[in-house]
């Protein structure tokens, strides 16, 4: 439930932490409808009736005094709905680069902190009879991997919109003053030597239970120790950035993945990870750099909420590195490599590492609380972000219009020009390309190269199946 004076986690309070000028910490996804856009009113009390489903959305940040603990949510009470939904038009023709170059402007501007941290553009003139939205959510609100946002509850699985009773006539709560803040953060202060003492109670029924999480996170922490003694190598991807972004995207089909991991073996998100390093390879080719040797790392989250937390917003995710072995040439043992790879990282314990630190934040001081936050989230560690979200595998609608394609953004932490976020929905696997404006005009050459190195996985995966069709038709025993 979200309600008015919840305090941020501090994973949450880590995405503000962290943000600066020329790192936004804001997610999001362009989504293309089919069909015409509806009337702006109309989209504007389609979403009105159902803000109630999503609380946070009409809350905002207030900062406690003097550092005094982490902000709270609270009420907005000048909340303006027309302010967060905005209404926009391509000129003729209407093409996808140009809603890519506006989409790439609007991710380029940093959300108000002194507003709900959320935004969403209605843009019609897109060709081929279709419009777009654009959503823009700050990574505190809501994470990408399994929360719940805005976007999310205006769907409909049925072309007609299915009727949800409205909420009462919302009054916002007063919002605290600055010295009940004080208080409330000297509060959890206070209480913090509490919760350890009732861990350490509670603990001490169970010694052995306790002792093997205790022998775990000392081992996890370490993995996190080393990391720091292994950064990930220099490339330029990993460059001062600007607070300018360019957004490309490319699209494939889940089934292509899933044949393909169904001859090669190994995971979709395996697969995944194959196309991005042979992506990668190739530009960095291109831009005259040697890949012999060469690995890259790739920022991976990991959703560590709860069964009974599905559905609540604020981020329970764990970052893990996972390997981008550009120094392989045949895709083939390019999968293998990150096949095995995975494998070992998924017995690691690197999401728990990240998982106990983010605990001591919930304990730590104000005064550590950002220093944690960086060493849960070192930009040395990587070299970009790579995220895959599994979307529905059924078609959705707005206002009775059919969503055909989801492109989802991430975000760029300091130092990173690129990051790639990729979506399912409905049978499409899409590719979203989120660059510095500056550094990377070549993004689009990435975006090509994606398609490249899927189509080099789907011929392998091609030349197995009629071997094993060869083999089925002369008889021979197909291993299971």
């Amino acid at each position: 439930m979200q309600t008015h004076l919840d305090r941020l986690s501090s994973v949450d309070a880590s995405f503000l932490t962290n943000e600066s000028s020329d790192s936004h910490m804001h997610v999001g996804a362009v989504l293309i409808f089919e069909g015409p856009p509806p009337g702006y009113d109309d989209f504007l009390s389609h979403v009105r009736d159902r803000l109630h489903l999503v609380p946070r959305f009409r809350q905002k940040l207030a900062f406690p005094p003097a550092q005094s603990g982490r902000p709270f949510w609270v009420d907005d009470p000048n909340f303006n709905l027309a302010y967060h939904v905005r209404h926009s038009a391509l000129p003729a023709p209407g093409s996808e680069e140009q809603l890519q170059n506006i989409a790439g402007r609007l991710y380029s501007q940093a959300l108000d902190r002194s507003k709900p941290l959320w935004e969403m553009w209605l843009v019609q003139g897109l060709e081929k009879n279709r419009f777009a939205l654009i959503n823009k959510t700050h990574h505190a609100l809501v994470d990408g991997v399994s929360g719940v946002d805005i976007a999310t509850v205006l769907f409909d699985v049925k072309p007609v919109p299915e009727k949800i009773e409205a909420d009462s006539v919302w009054v916002p709560k007063p919002p605290p003053s600055p010295v009940e803040m004080a208080a409330m953060g000297v509060k959890d202060i206070a209480e913090a030597p509490l919760k350890i003492t009732r861990r350490a109670l509670r603990a001490t029924t169970n010694p052995l239970r306790a002792a093997r999480k205790v022998s775990d996170s000392v081992e996890a922490l370490g993995e996190v120790a080393w990391n720091f003694t292994n950064p990930a190598p220099e490339v330029p991807l990993n460059v001062d950035i600007g607070s300018h972004r360019r957004f490309v995207w490319s699209r494939s089909s889940l089934d292509d993945f899933k044949r393909i991991k169904d001859a090669l073996g190994g995971t979709v998100n395996d697969v995944v990870l194959t196309v991005v390093s042979g992506a990668l390879r190739a530009w960095l080719q291109g831009r005259g750099i040697r890949t012999e040797g060469l690995e890259l790392r790739a920022l991976v989250p990991v959703s560590i909420r709860a069964e009974d937390e599905h559905g609540q917003l604020g981020n329970r995710i764990a970052a893990m590195r996972g390997p981008l072995p550009v120094y392989v040439e045949d895709p083939v043992k390019r999968l293998g490599v990150v096949r095995a790879s995975m494998d070992d990282l998924k017995d690691s314990k690197q999401a728990l590492g990240a998982e106990v630190i983010s605990r001591f934040n919930d304990f730590a001081p104000p005064t550590l609380l950002a220093q944690a936050a960086r060493i849960n989230f070192s930009t040395r560690l990587f070299n970009l972000i790579v995220t895959n979200v599994p979307g529905p595998q059924v078609p959705l609608y707005v206002l009775g219009r059919e969503l055909q394609d989801v492109f989802p953004v991430a975000f760029l932490p300091e130092h990173h020009a690129l990051a790639i976020a990729i979506m399912s929905y409905h049978g499409t696997m899409n590719f979203g390309l989120l660059a510095d404006y500056d550094s990377m005009e070549d993004v689009d050459a990435i975006s090509e190269h994606l398609n490249v190195s899927l189509a080099e996985l789907l011929d392998a995966a091609a030349a197995v199946e009629r071997r094993v069709q060869a083999d089925l038709a002369a008889g021979a025993d197909i291993p299971g």
